[in-house]
């Protein structure tokens, strides 16, 4: 089950038939919702989840109580740092609730600059968002830094300008142009679970190569390691690995080929093929893998 932030700009009193199918799809699939408790979207979303009778739902808001909780279910309450007013008040629960997430779902009425912070904050902590402008019914998939980007030179100057002087320096940092991101931005670490927010699904590889990764991991052998990484990528399409993860096709096979490749490029092909990686305890594993000659002595 996974958590769902869904928001939206207080214009939007009435929902769409395409988004009040999405969130069906999320109550079908009987994932947890996060909302918030303003007028406007946050309160049509309640009134279609109260209508579902649905009860998997919390609403957040920020200080001592909501505003609006149309169906009674659980409320977070948000602290609220000491002399924060108007705007700056009600983000406190927003940041928290892109934390809690696991995805998000924005209904946009196209001017509205605390919906498309949401999907900065969502973005900055490697969420997928779903961003669904009213005006013209279309949805927008952010799932990167690089997403939102180009998402935001397709904006009106104005509508830039207003983002800008709502967020903190911190989350507007993303939006500045940047070189190679680092290992821990949140560009280079890609969302490892598809929301039914109707994304096109990732299909995972066979359970045979999953098999044949998994040995080369456990062998602890970076050579072998990319070796078989590329092979698989290879035989799912250089194409496809390349649409998937944003990475030019030529450059993953390159990179790959070396045996040196960034950590990044390494989570994005994985993500690309349907993959991710996971931590154990050594004292979990019954055969330890050798440690990488680089590594003796140290």
């Amino acid at each position: 089950m996974n958590s769902i932030f869904i928001g939206g700009s207080r214009h939007v009193s009435r929902l769409p038939a395409e988004v009040k199918k999405r969130i069906d799809n999320i109550v079908a699939s009987g994932h947890q919702v996060l909302v918030g408790d303003a007028s406007g979207a946050d309160k049509a979303v309640q009134q279609h989840l109260l209508d579902a009778r649905y009860e998997k739902v919390t609403v957040f808001c920020s200080g001592d109580a909501p505003r609006h909780n149309l169906g009674h279910w659980r409320t977070h309450h948000v602290a609220v740092p000491k002399g924060a007013k108007g705007f700056h008040f009600y983000a406190a629960k927003d940041r928290e609730m892109a934390r809690a997430a696991d995805f998000g779902l924005m209904i946009w009425d196209g001017k509205s600059p605390g919906t498309v912070l949401n999907v900065l904050r969502l973005v900055q902590v490697g969420k997928i968002s779903v961003l669904f402008r009213v005006a013209d019914k279309t949805a927008i998939n952010i799932r990167s830094a690089d997403n939102w980007r180009d998402f935001l030179s397709q904006c009106s100057p104005g509508v830039v300008a207003d983002i800008k002087e709502r967020a903190t320096e911190e989350e507007w940092a993303l939006g500045e142009p940047s070189t190679q991101p680092s290992l821990l931005s949140p560009s280079a670490v890609p969302a490892l679970d598809a929301p039914l927010l109707e994304t096109p699904p990732i299909v995972p590889v066979s359970d045979e190569a999953v098999l044949v990764l998994n040995r080369a991991l456990a062998s602890g052998d970076p050579a072998k390691i990319m070796e078989t990484l590329g092979f698989i990528a290879r035989d799912r399409g250089m194409s496809q690995v390349a649409r998937e993860s944003g990475l030019p096709g030529s450059n993953i096979d390159r990179s790959l080929a070396s045996g040196h490749p960034e950590f990044a490029t390494v989570l994005k092909v994985l993500y690309a093929i349907g993959l991710r990686l996971e931590a154990k305890l050594l004292e979990t594993i019954t055969e330890r893998p050798p440690v990488p000659a680089h590594h003796a002595g140290s």
